[in-house]
């Protein structure tokens, strides 16, 4: 493996790899992200993909965790001090890696009778990434945007998706008629009001999950056009966090196709 010293802030690839971190014009005019952490460096390459570039440490370069995924890397590796590793981190105190890599070509198509999840301007990273967790493990594969949506390459959905992104069909920037025109499968969208229990509802056949925004739900044009869902809530509370909501969702479709 290529192992170069980088000491200052000022060096062209510390700029970018700041830049791509910070700058989401930057990641869309390059095309690329940062992924950090062994685990997230480690599912990246389980996919047979390969970073651009690795930075860590010399403290992170003897990690026995970080040590197993720069074995299976090709790409080189820069070494940092500890004092600027940790300026440009979002981890804090971790074993001290990251890397920049490729964003994925954009996928024109999409299958129109496969289980699909749709992101309906859902802003907050953390709730992207873990409904990206939750729909591959239960073997969705294919996700649809609506515009407003979190960036799915963003440093941070990459982190709470923990990986899960790698391996998933995604679509970005969709707009709602192509969703409403794009599908042969039944569409289910979650709402509180006008809507069927969860619990009641056959989803034994591939079929369309919208989950909507944070604040708003799903878009009134999206929700006219589809199966409204509700999950019970005899505790009385108003509604659920949407991260929480889809999965149990998706889990659901999952253990009636088990039984």
């Amino acid at each position: 493996m290529q192992i170069t010293t980088i000491q200052s802030k000022d060096n062209v690839k510390i700029k970018t790899l700041r830049g791509l971190i910070e700058q989401a014009s930057l990641r869309k005019k390059q095309q690329q992200s940062v992924i950090e952490g062994a685990h997230l460096l480690e599912t990246y390459l389980a996919n047979d993909l390969q970073p651009q570039a690795v930075f860590t440490t010399e403290t992170g370069l003897a990690h026995p965790e970080n040590q197993r995924a720069l074995q299976e890397t090709t790409a080189s590796i820069y070494v940092l001090p500890e004092q600027l590793f940790q300026s440009i981190s979002q981890l804090g105190q971790s074993s001290a890696i990251m890397a920049i890599i490729n964003l994925p070509a954009k996928k024109l198509e999409w299958d129109r009778q496969q289980d699909t999840l749709v992101l309906d301007a859902i802003q907050d990273a953390g709730n992207v990434g873990t409904l990206l967790r939750s729909a591959a493990a239960v073997g969705i594969r294919q996700i649809l945007c609506t515009q407003g949506t979190a960036n799915i390459w963003s440093p941070k959905v990459l982190r709470a998706s923990m990986g899960a992104v790698f391996s998933l069909n995604i679509f970005e920037n969709i707009d709602e008629q192509q969703i409403l025109d794009g599908f042969d499968i039944p569409i289910f969208a979650t709402s509180v009001t006008d809507a069927k229990s969860l619990y009641k509802t056959d989803l034994r056949q591939a079929c369309v999950w919208i989950l909507g925004n944070e604040g708003q739900g799903v878009k009134p044009s999206l929700l006219a056009q589809s199966q409204a869902i509700t999950i019970p809530q005899p505790g009385g509370q108003e509604s659920l966090n949407v991260a929480v909501a889809g999965s149990i969702c998706l889990f659901e479709m999952m253990r009636q196709r088990l039984v």
